[in-house]
């Protein structure tokens, strides 16, 4: 999933869903949290650019930084899970790791897509109202 707008500018909103997605953290927490409703958070989230108070509030509930969000890349969190899962499978061999990365990375795909399903659903509801 890109995280970037067409003109190469970062994407906040994506960022923003993906991190929480990777936090296992759904919309309703986050909008309990902020004091808004789950839609605002579903808006912010396909925002290209959030104002840099609501990005703190939301970056202190996810447990990062601001700049962190900012940052955020996928390509990053894929290094660092195949580094992490190569330095514990070089530094001893013998010992079985109970963590599966690729299974994770299944994993935070199969919600995404459940989410993009909703997402659809919703929006055939709103076309079928009009």
């Amino acid at each position: 999933m890109e995280t970037s707008t067409k003109s190469g500018k970062a994407h906040i909103g994506r960022k923003i869903s993906r991190i929480r997605d990777i936090k296992g953290i759904k919309q309703d927490y986050l909008a309990l949290e902020l004091g808004v409703s789950q839609q605002t958070i579903s808006k912010i989230e396909q925002s290209a650019e959030v104002d840099e108070s609501t990005l703190e509030k939301i970056a202190n509930i996810l447990g990062i930084s601001s700049d962190t969000i900012k940052n955020f890349s996928e390509e990053a969190v894929i290094n660092v899970i195949s580094s992490t899962f190569n330095d514990n499978a070089s530094v001893n061999s013998n010992c079985s790791i109970n963590f599966n990365p690729i299974d994770k990375i299944v994993d935070l795909y199969e919600r995404l897509l459940a989410s993009e399903r909703e997402k659809i659903e919703l929006l055939k509801d709103l076309h079928q109202q009009k």
